[in-house]
């Protein structure tokens, strides 16, 4: 086992790592959705715990895009992975327009909350995205703008999970026009995140792989991110690697081709990690 300048740049980053939002129906209640009759929809994924996650993929008022992009995410299955059960409290670093939001919120349901983060540099392209899918439907979710390592918003160890989803990378990224840190400290946001886990809570993160090897700064050439990187900034933190997925993986890709790249775009080499603090 083992597992994005504003305008035309950053409208590309925002597809590779959240895919933009179509305008869902307004005041739709969380709720648990019918299951899903397409044939390509997620196989069946349940949890140590029991929680049945085929049941927040059934069609609904949510983006219509989401349905296309779950069998190529393998949602289901980041989902089991990462543990999200109902009643938790998940921070989900790096929101986007909240493809994974949605999930999220439906598993958590109504004695569960997640914290929606972006930075507030993603504002210009995501323009009203993330509130078209969250106000009056996703009623656990609170909306968090600020930098990676400004999580003062979330109390000390608040979280039960803290997801980071294709996004790490973007700690060595500048926006255009913005200055250099602007998305936030490495050190300091992997402090944040320790921070607001509580004892035994998990950091589960997602990110495109790059080379063995490779400097910290690919993260803002490839938008890649050599997963030792990941691993000693969380351990450096107190967080321990506890499990690993290979179900992102893809060997055809070398990890040195940038990620917009339509020969690999939405098929690059993935990992997916699992810390505990």
């Amino acid at each position: 086992m083992k597992q994005i300048a504003l305008l035309s740049l950053a409208g590309a980053l925002l597809t590779a790592c959240a895919t933009p939002a179509a305008e869902p129906a307004p005041e739709a209640p969380v709720a648990a959705p019918v299951a899903p009759e397409a044939d390509d929809a997620p196989a069946p994924k349940v949890s140590p715990g029991g929680f049945d996650y085929e049941s927040v993929f059934g069609q609904d008022d949510r983006p219509e895009q989401d349905y296309d992009l779950y069998p190529v995410r393998k949602s289901a299955e980041v989902l089991a992975f990462a543990g999200i059960m109902p009643g938790m409290t998940v921070v989900e670093m790096e929101a986007g327009d909240g493809f994974y939001t949605e999930l999220l919120s439906r598993v958590a349901g109504p004695d569960g909350k997640v914290y929606m983060q972006n930075p507030p540099s993603f504002k210009a392209f995501l323009g009203d995205s993330v509130s078209k899918r969250v106000d009056g439907r996703l009623l656990n979710v609170q909306i968090v703008e600020s930098a990676f390592d400004n999580l003062s918003n979330v109390p000390d160890a608040d979280a039960d999970i803290v997801t980071w989803f294709l996004g790490p990378h973007e700690l060595w990224y500048t926006p255009k026009d913005e200055p250099e840190g602007v998305l936030g400290d490495p050190d300091m946001t992997f402090d944040e995140i320790a921070r607001v886990l509580k004892p035994g809570g998990h950091l589960v993160v997602l990110d495109h792989m790059a080379p063995a090897g490779s400097p910290p700064t690919t993260g803002g050439d490839t938008h890649r991110i050599d997963k030792a990187v990941i691993i000693a900034l969380a351990e450096n933190h107190g967080l321990t690697l506890v499990d690993e997925s290979d179900v992102l993986a893809n060997p055809d890709d070398d990890g040195t081709v940038q990620v917009f790249d339509p020969a690999v775009r939405r098929k690059t080499d993935r990992f997916l990690l699992k810390f505990a603090k």
